[in-house]
């Protein structure tokens, strides 16, 4: 496979997911390559199916197989909140500080031990046929009751990987694409390429 499309708007997913599946590639497109095109409808009721949302249309519309990914904050205190939501969990439109200062206020009073969570992801690659694929990847921590670190993106300051003692937003890019839930779930992805599919 020659190209790729990565629907996406957010740099920081670009990055990552450049970083991981370039050499796979002569080119790699984003969706501010195609800027005509109607944006996606999340209306899905898992990660899977928004992820498939976001990257069919695209695939069929450009031609192009396309990637997108879906991920979410799922804690087991807020009953698995903010999920789906996780990127709109303080409105439409909302920051990654204001989507942060919700969560810590829906935690208020939560013990240590009530602070577990896991980062979900999935990863579509859908083609212009209109046949899909999923890959997905999970990881857990514990969310802090105040950010740290200046990395990343998202709940990332509030994330913290126990084996590392640091929050995602604290870890090396490098590190992070090694064991984050994107980072595991385009490793599948990946594996898929190297074996030749997708050709």
């Amino acid at each position: 496979m020659k190209e790729l499309l990565v629907a996406t708007g957010n740099k920081g997913k670009m990055n990552e997911i450049r970083q991981i599946l370039a050499d796979f590639f002569d080119r790699l497109y984003c969706l501010e390559d195609f800027p005509d095109l109607p944006d996606a409808i999340e209306d899905g009721l898992t990660f899977e199916e928004n992820a498939c949302k976001k990257a069919l249309p695209v695939a069929i519309a450009t031609g192009i197989p396309t990637v997108a990914d879906d991920s979410g904050l799922v804690v087991d205190a807020l009953e698995g909140r903010p999920g789906i939501f996780s990127a709109r969990y303080a409105g439409s439109g909302s920051s990654d500080a204001e989507n942060n200062q919700k969560l810590l206020h829906e935690m208020t009073g939560l013990k240590d031990n009530q602070r577990t969570a896991f980062f979900y992801c999935a990863v579509a690659l859908c083609f212009p046929d209109g046949t899909c694929r999923t890959f997905c990847g999970t990881l857990n921590g514990v969310l802090l009751e105040s950010p740290r670190g200046d990395g990343g993106f998202g709940y990332d300051p509030l994330f913290l990987i126990p084996e590392y003692g640091k929050t995602l937003a604290e870890l090396g890019t490098e590190v992070k694409n090694g064991i984050s839930h994107r980072g595991r779930a385009l490793e599948k992805l990946r594996k898929y390429f190297s074996l030749g599919n997708g050709e």
